[in-house]
């Protein structure tokens, strides 16, 4: 009898257990939070974690709601439910935000410098969203290959966002807090700049083609990937290498005439002459800049 009672017990606690996992797999799963992590990383960042300070980021580290994300120098790719990829470029922080479930997932990036290339492999379901905002801008989407961008020059504030996959709809975010009512759809292939001065912010023109030439390459190396996925680019995977491996050419000029020239790798940056053309003046160029495409620098 004492044998037959443990059988029972056992027996009883077994049926329990499996009563347990068949409600997590039906009741609970599908409100588990979504996976959230760094998927790749080299180089110097931090994460920063309320109520804990900055962390050093590692591959495969787990990420929170709320995270403050920086990449300094290297590369680093957050990843979220298995098929939203997140590529930061040097100098750029970002406040990652995520709710819901896989199944009905809520994910909003403060970009607060530098630029990411976003690649939704899946298309949303109903009830999600994934939106990046900027000072100036908001961008929602479906499901595409997107880049947003966010800079100053001059004391003016640009977001520029270049859409390579799908659409995205874009809204300006006044001073004040106000989104635009009037939403504009960015095609593949096509890209806005918005601007932000002291008076206002609105385009800089309606959505034009993107100069992939001015893209950096890792985003190219992004994209080439893309391609050879089977994604839909409005780009072709030799126009990709033709940008990658070709060389620029840097014209200097005087008066209207050529004063000497430089070929330089394209993406790296131009040499200033050592002879001056004329006793005052300079070359109206920023020699610290990338130069992604040819070039005439001008003496005034």
């Amino acid at each position: 009898m004492g044998k037959k009672k443990v059988v029972i017990i056992v027996s009883g606690i077994a049926l329990v257990a499996v009563i347990a996992l068949v409600l997590f797999l039906t009741v609970f799963k599908k409100d588990a939070y979504r996976i959230l992590k760094v998927f790749e990383f080299a180089g110097k960042g931090s994460v920063t974690r309320q109520d804990i300070g900055d962390i050093e980021p590692y591959s495969n580290m787990v990420l929170e709601t709320g995270d403050t994300v920086a990449l300094d120098e290297g590369e680093m790719v957050l990843l979220a439910d298995e098929d939203k990829y997140i590529h930061l470029e040097e100098g750029t922080e970002l406040v990652l935000n995520a709710a819901g479930s896989s199944e009905s997932s809520k994910t909003t990036i403060e970009l607060k410098s530098g630029a990411i290339t976003n690649d939704i492999q899946n298309k949303l379901s109903e009830g999600s969203y994934y939106e990046v905002n900027t000072p100036n801008s908001t961008m929602s989407v479906r499901g595409t290959i997107f880049r947003v961008e966010v800079y100053e020059e001059n004391g003016i504030k640009y977001t520029r966002v270049s859409v390579f996959e799908g659409k995205v709809a874009s809204r300006l975010v006044y001073k004040n807090g106000d989104v635009a009512d009037n939403e504009v759809s960015i095609e593949k292939g096509k890209e806005v700049l918005i601007y932000e001065d002291d008076k206002t912010v609105d385009y800089v023109s309606p959505p034009k083609d993107i100069d992939y030439s001015d893209l950096p390459d890792s985003v190219k190396e992004i994209l080439k990937n893309a391609l050879e996925d089977g994604r839909d680019l409005d780009v072709t995977k030799e126009e990709l290498e033709k940008y990658l491996s070709s060389v620029v050419t840097v014209t200097f000029t005087y008066n209207g005439k050529v004063f000497g020239t430089q070929t330089i790798s394209r993406g790296s940056k131009a040499t200033e002459p050592t002879l001056a053309p004329a006793a005052s003046g300079s070359w109206d160029w920023d020699f610290s800049k990338p130069v992604n495409s040819d070039t005439t620098i001008e003496w005034k």
